[in-house]
């Protein structure tokens, strides 16, 4: 049985090129999507937006129920900062968290708020976090406080535990590698949906797009990479097609690297 990794796709694509990504989880933070996380809370729900800084905004919605804190200034590398003020609760993500799923967090507030303008726009998942994680092949493992689901290639667990503060955490590493570190933090009393919701978009086989350069260098040799654009197959049909080669190339078994724990 070989043990060889794939080829990395470094000499195929020039930094500028753009690329489809997955597991999403291995994507990166996808910098220049941001506002798919920002936007529609002001343009379509009515949030007001006040830039305290070069590289922090804050937003507040029409009751003042919640706010989204984005700082991209912060030098601890904690970007996103949404609370909501009763019940308590908090949800806290790094740099290098992918967007999409932030945005799928974004998104679902004014729902979760009250205000189901565009719910057909944005839907909410149904499912809570253990099936939506079974239904992605994450694996699960009891722990002493709690449970853990591992994404199958081993570099993304989902800890939900005893501890006081966090019981949802969300933890991402390739081989401990530099910029390949993120994680997403959810404080008692958040809602089990919004985990959910997180997750559901973060194990999504979609894959999403990305500029080349903005892939972590250390996710190149674990993730399946494609061009966006594509004449022949189309750029989808192409990526799962890869997505299919690759679990042939490793004998029917995703790639399994060091636990994330």
């Amino acid at each position: 049985m070989s043990n060889a990794r794939p080829e990395t796709p470094t000499a195929r694509f020039r930094p500028d090129d753009r690329v489809l990504v997955s597991p999403r989880h291995l994507a990166g933070a996808g910098i220049d999507r941001i506002r798919d996380a920002i936007n529609p809370l002001t343009e379509l729900f009515d949030w007001t937006s006040e830039r305290l800084t070069t590289g922090r905004v804050l937003l507040n919605s029409p009751g003042h129920e919640a706010f989204l804190d984005f700082a991209a200034d912060r030098q601890d590398g904690l970007w996103w900062t949404i609370a909501h003020h009763e019940p308590y609760w908090q949800a806290e993500f790094t740099r290098q968290t992918p967007i999409e799923a932030i945005a799928s967090v974004t998104q679902a507030l004014p729902q979760m708020l009250g205000d189901h303008r565009h719910a057909n726009r944005i839907p909410l998942t149904t499912e809570y976090v253990a099936p939506t994680a079974r239904r992605s092949g994450w694996d699960l493992k009891k722990t002493a406080s709690g449970v853990t689901w591992t994404s199958p290639d081993g570099h993304c667990a989902v800890e939900h535990t005893t501890d006081p503060e966090h019981p949802w955490r969300i933890i991402h590493s390739v081989y401990d590698g530099f910029d390949t570190h993120w994680c997403a933090n959810f404080t008692r009393d958040t809602p089990e949906q919004l985990v959910a919701q997180f997750l559901a978009h973060l194990s999504d086989e979609t894959p999403v797009e990305r500029r080349f350069a903005d892939v972590p260098a250390l996710a190149l040799g674990s993730a399946v990479i494609t061009p966006a654009r594509t004449s022949v197959l189309g750029s989808h049909t192409s990526h799962a097609i890869a997505q299919v080669g690759r679990v042939l190339a490793t004998n029917g078994r995703p790639l399994v690297s060091r636990s994330t724990r």
